[in-house]
């Protein structure tokens, strides 16, 4: 039956996040098995899912991956639940484009088949909340809102009359509400919130809300929604991901409170292609495991332990040996950070990094770059020939000084259809802003385990 539930809005900032963390509490107060989807490229919004329902979230994504990548995500991550909670991004039709549904929280509603609740802000509203509604559920005809949830109400009395014209004229449930002021505020998700969630630090804004939600929200009429589904049909051969009998090579991970933004397909894929992957801690001064055939530096905020990570010199040295050494090597982002020569913070304290690149990383106040990017490779990579064309997204605070002779990986075109280069090539190094998902070509996990093995071989018969 796959019981699951879309929680979409009118527009970001409308309270889908703060919604949806109130029903993954409520519904786990009533025992219930609850599992986390996130639409879109988002890492921290799934970090509070996680935390709250004592199981990984997993993003679903239509332009990163195709329809039958999120078809299988969610019938293999939700198969042991009991109710799964998606969270929408953005708007309900917002994704790539204005002039389609591609990438949007109403794409993957479709594809899955998802019972919709929409989240609407009602500030100085009454009747017109039910034009509001109306019109999303009349842009498209396939649109599957199913109940409506009313935020920013100035009283329970300005919430009945909100609902009462809702129902007349969309003929939907009202299933719950919240008022101005009576629901803890959300924590500003910023990267370093991870840790202090993980920690517990927040627990007590989770339980207040999980009390608000389950007052003001018909938790059976939800369910009743969330029940009344098929199950989601999907290919379940259409791609292998049965891993290999036998791992052909180790690939080093970052992992820990720095490094820690990865796809878990991307770590599935490369497990499936033969890699056994090994994970250290940068931060806690760990250095490269023994034997290590490859090395993953994913994103993460290595700012906000800048002055740990310089203090790790053998894992610098390594780092630069290993590039030397035409070890295979992919960082993204964080990883590109921390393979720099330097990064500055915006107090002007500038710490030491590995020096595998040359280039200088300043930390900036305001956003540098957020969006979808399909990159190309500029030349033969270890993720594949010159020309591969890979899908995945930049967000990221930094920005980075490019020397001269330096050889970017990837080009792409930004969105007034200019060309752009970026990031950074050399040997057998791949290091850019992007956080690449590898199901927008899944052979790209493929070519990087080949790569590795061809430096195990090197490797062994220089030992010999």
């Amino acid at each position: 039956m796959q019981p699951r539930i879309l929680i979409t809005g009118t527009d970001s900032g409308v309270g889908k996040t703060t919604v949806t963390l109130g029903l993954m509490a409520a519904f786990a107060k009533q025992n219930k098995r609850v599992q986390g989807f996130k639409c879109g490229p988002d890492y921290i919004d799934p970090t509070f899912h996680e935390v709250i329902t004592k199981r990984r979230s997993y993003q679903l994504d239509t332009w990163m991956t195709s329809c039958e990548w999120v078809k299988e995500t969610f019938v293999k991550r939700s198969e042991d639940a009991d109710l799964s909670i998606i969270e929408g991004m953005m708007g309900f039709y917002d994704g790539r484009s204005p002039l389609s549904n591609e990438g949007s929280t109403y794409e993957i509603s479709q594809i899955l088949d998802s019972p919709c609740l929409l989240v609407i802000n009602i500030n100085g509203s009454a009747r017109s909340a039910a034009a509001m509604v109306k019109g999303y559920q009349e842009l498209e005809s396939g649109a599957k809102i199913v109940g409506v949830i009313l935020n920013q109400a100035g009283s329970e009395g300005h919430a009945k009359l909100c609902k009462d014209a809702v129902q007349q004229m969309c003929h939907i449930p009202v299933v719950g509400y919240l008022k101005r002021g009576d629901t803890p505020l959300l924590p500003e998700r910023q990267l370093g919130l991870i840790p202090a969630l993980k920690q517990g630090e927040y627990d007590s804004f989770i339980d207040e809300l999980s009390v608000t939600i389950s007052k003001q929200f018909d938790l059976d009429l939800i369910w009743g929604l969330a029940i009344q589904t098929h199950p989601v049909k999907h290919d379940d051969g259409w791609l292998n991901l049965k891993e290999q009998p036998r791992s052909l090579v180790q690939i080093a991970v970052a992992y820990d409170e720095a490094f820690h933004f990865y796809y878990d397909e991307n770590l599935r894929l490369l497990q499936a292609a033969g890699a056994k992957l090994t994970y250290f801690s940068p931060l806690k001064g760990e250095g490269l495991p023994n034997g290590c055939d490859g090395v993953y530096l994913g994103g993460g905020f290595p700012e906000e332990y800048a002055k740990e990570l310089s203090l790790n010199k053998e894992l610098f040295q390594q780092l630069r040996k290993a590039a030397n050494d035409q070890m295979p090597i992919l960082a993204e982002c964080g990883g590109y950070i921390l393979l720099g020569e330097s990064l500055t913070l915006t107090n002007g304290v500038t710490y030491p990094m590995a020096g595998v690149t040359l280039m200088h990383f300043q930390m900036n106040n305001t956003l540098t770059a957020i969006g979808y990017r399909e990159v190309t490779t500029i030349e033969s990579t270890i993720l594949g020939e010159k020309g591969t064309i890979l899908r995945g997204h930049e967000f990221h605070y930094s920005s980075s000084s490019q020397n001269e002779g330096d050889t970017s990986c990837f080009k792409y075109k930004t969105w007034n259809g200019k060309e752009k280069q970026q990031g950074y090539i050399n040997d057998s190094v791949v290091a850019s802003y992007v956080h690449l998902h590898f199901a927008s070509y899944p052979e790209v996990a493929k070519n990087w385990v080949k790569a590795c093995c061809a430096y195990k071989e090197k490797r062994i018969n220089l030992m010999n």
